[in-house]
């Protein structure tokens, strides 16, 4: 088994109460969901199912060069 690390977007649906989710390093590679939990799960699936395609038809697999960083900040305002 070879283990692969993607990153991954997960937005809340504006017109939806699910979450779609895309991977950075795989264009057109995106699932969702109707949790955050559940749109992870079935991300981990799609990507799953293109590393296989790009695999089994010769092709390589782009590796993540940590191009994002997200943080959540609490910011106080007088």
């Amino acid at each position: 088994m070879h283990y692969y690390r993607c990153e991954i977007v997960i937005e809340k649906e504006a017109e939806d109460e699910g979450y779609s989710a895309y991977s950075l390093s795989l264009p057109g590679c995106f699932s969702n969901g109707r949790t955050v939990e559940e749109a992870k799960g079935n991300t981990r699936e799609a990507i799953q199912q293109h590393l296989q395609s790009l695999l089994a038809h010769g092709q390589p697999i782009p590796q993540s060069e940590e191009r994002v960083h997200v943080e959540e900040l609490t910011v106080g305002v007088p």
